[in-house]
């Protein structure tokens, strides 16, 4: 119960920060295609492992309106990313609600997207680094996007490159603001974000396992989802088996915990649970 107590208090900081900064949106009717799409529900995995890494880093995060800030600021850019990728996808659901550009229509779906990438901007733009490094993992992100949409990759090392674009970049940025919210040093920012960006590509590849072999009764939504919507994953792309694609992500996830043990921080509650986050999300089953 302490455990969970205490990841709640700071993921419920991020999102009671997030409230607060979608209320400001104007003009209402983009506050209320914002809303829905960062309201709708969601892990919250990148915001909560901004403020664990700040708190790692030696800083604050219930206190400091910075971490809270940047850890909302990487939500909303992976939020305006999923505007986007329903659009590419056409998805009617995200997140079991009707996906933004059937809900409001394609327009106004682009526009909600640009609004939170605005929002997150602003956010970000109190400290230099941390815009750096979120244009770094959007920079990222779209090249990923758009290598996909050329071609998709047809083998192991052309999956991990894309993995690491779509899902680790962002992982990693989340991490090293965090750790700038804690004004860490470089190399300290350099391996929190080494770690997240492994975390990240491990998530992405049991993200493909359970969509091949889950129930979706266990999971909580629609499984074959890759197959039926031609997405690479990694199953679909190799001739792994499951078992051979949880050994790939756990992979990374070790190499996630080398570099975590490279931040050279101190021991402390919240490393421990960033060291737990690694081992987590390879045996998840949701």
């Amino acid at each position: 119960m302490e455990r969970m107590e205490y990841l709640e208090r700071r993921r419920a900081r991020a999102e009671d920060r997030l409230e607060t900064v979608l209320d400001g949106v104007e003009p209402p009717a983009l506050a209320e295609q914002v809303r829905h799409v960062s309201l709708s529900g969601g892990k919250r995995v990148r915001p909560t492992l901004t403020m664990l890494t700040c708190e790692a880093a030696g800083g604050d995060p219930l206190a400091d309106d910075t971490a809270a800030d940047f850890a909302v600021g990487v939500e909303l850019v992976h939020n305006a990313s999923l505007v986007i990728d329903d659009i590419i996808d056409e998805a009617d659901l995200r997140r079991g609600e009707t996906a933004a550009h059937v809900a409001y229509g394609h327009g106004p779906a682009i526009i909600a997207s640009d609004g939170l990438l605005g929002e997150a901007f602003h956010l970000f733009s109190a400290d230099e680094r941390a815009t750096q490094a979120v244009s770094e993992a959007m920079v990222e992100l779209g090249m990923g996007e758009a290598t996909e949409l050329v071609a998709m990759p047809e083998d192991e090392a052309e999956y991990m490159a894309l993995a690491r674009r779509k899902t680790g970049a962002l992982f990693r940025a989340a991490a090293e603001c965090g750790a700038v919210a804690a004004d860490a040093d470089p190399f300290t920012v350099e391996a929190f974000g080494e770690y997240a960006e492994r975390v990240g590509v491990a998530f992405q590849i049991r993200d493909d396992v359970l969509d091949a072999t889950a129930d979706a009764a266990d999971l909580g939504k629609p499984t074959g989802q890759d197959a039926e919507m031609d997405r690479p994953s990694l199953v679909q792309v190799t001739e792994l088996t499951a078992a051979e694609a949880n050994q790939r992500a756990q992979d990374q996830s070790e190499q996630a915990l080398d570099a975590l043990a490279a931040s050279n921080v101190d021991d402390s509650e919240p490393l421990g649970y960033l060291q737990d986050l690694a081992e987590f999300v390879v045996v998840r089953e949701r």
